[in-house]
């Protein structure tokens, strides 16, 4: 009997050890990981919005979702708030006082398909590679419905409060900001602080104002087009101007982090099944999505294969 339980122990931790100690025996996966990101990057033209990321800390891609993406996600945002709200929207006319300021959509990626399209852009999703390795994962993906009025979104780090400076240079959670509707500082643009990134620390009250009669002077306003998107590294500073015209600015931000940082949004054992079912194949999809995340075991102990893929550096 002893035997016996002596025997499945060893069976049970060769099962364990096997897959580590296979992906620890690998030289560089690291290197790897770089020279697959840098190939993608080089395949689709991206390599002067590197250069953007590194000296200023953020970049725009122009074009980097359709004309069919942008309607689908506008409507599917439309329904969200109409739903929560119980009133009617008008995103091009919209003066109604419930909507002054910014409203929040949260968890998106459940209402329609077309929210997993935009995950996987792939000229995005190839920057975030960059500045968070392969094994990243999508922390949440919200709108920001802004009406007419309210007040700015005042000028932030996505480090959130909880992370102490100085930050690292490496970025540890990055942002990509599509527009769904024409962006102007008139029409309550994102505002970004070239090179804040490597200040690596919040801004300050006296730094962090987007008031007309109290502006930081470095925040520059992005004019852009529906379907286009800026990524930005997680140090960098930004906001948003409030919006003086009629209608709605609506955006998508879809928010990344790597692998051990704890996502905003709840994913991993809450993707539904058929959503995995539809991206079976795709496994950096899954990954994106926490199913090759080893940590939030039981009582069972974890899956000693998803340990096997846990990153060994910046890139992988």
């Amino acid at each position: 009997m002893a035997e016996a339980a002596t025997t499945d122990w060893d069976t049970a931790r060769a099962a364990r050890e096997g897959p580590v100690r296979e992906r620890w025996n690998n030289p560089d996966p690291d290197k790897a990981a770089r020279e697959e990101t840098l190939t993608e990057i080089g395949r689709l033209g991206l390599e002067s919005n590197i250069a953007e990321l590194e000296t200023i800390g953020y970049t725009t891609v122009k074009g980097a979702i359709d004309a069919d993406q942008v309607a689908r996600a506008k409507a599917a945002i439309i329904r969200v708030m109409e739903r929560k709200s119980g009133l009617s929207v008008n995103p091009d006319t919209e003066q109604q006082a419930a909507w002054d300021g910014v409203s929040l959509a949260h968890y998106l990626l459940f209402e329609d398909e077309v929210f997993e399209s935009i995950v996987a852009a792939p000229k995005p999703l190839a920057l975030i590679s960059y500045l968070l390795g392969r094994s990243c994962v999508l922390s949440s993906m919200t709108c920001h419905f802004k009406g007419k009025g309210g007040t700015p979104l005042m000028l932030h780090s996505d480090n959130g409060n909880g992370m102490p400076a100085p930050f690292s240079m490496t970025s540890q959670v990055a942002n990509c900001n599509y527009a769904l509707t024409p962006y102007s500082r008139e029409a309550g643009a994102l505002a970004m602080v070239p090179a804040s990134h490597r200040l690596c620390r919040h801004p300050r009250a006296d730094e962090s104002t987007l008031d007309d009669d109290n502006c930081n002077p470095n925040a520059v306003a992005m004019g852009l087009e529906p379907g286009d998107c800026v990524v930005w590294h997680g140090n960098t500073w930004h906001g948003s101007f409030k919006r003086q015209i009629p209608g709605i600015r609506m955006n998508l931000a879809v928010y990344f982090a790597r692998q051990y940082i704890v996502t905003q949004e709840k994913y991993d054992r809450a993707v539904p099944q058929e959503m995995l079912d539809r991206h079976a194949n795709d496994q950096r999809f899954l990954r994106l999505l926490g199913q090759r995340q080893p940590y939030n075991y039981d009582a069972a102990g974890p899956d000693w294969s998803k340990f096997a893929d846990m990153p060994r550096g910046q890139f992988d």
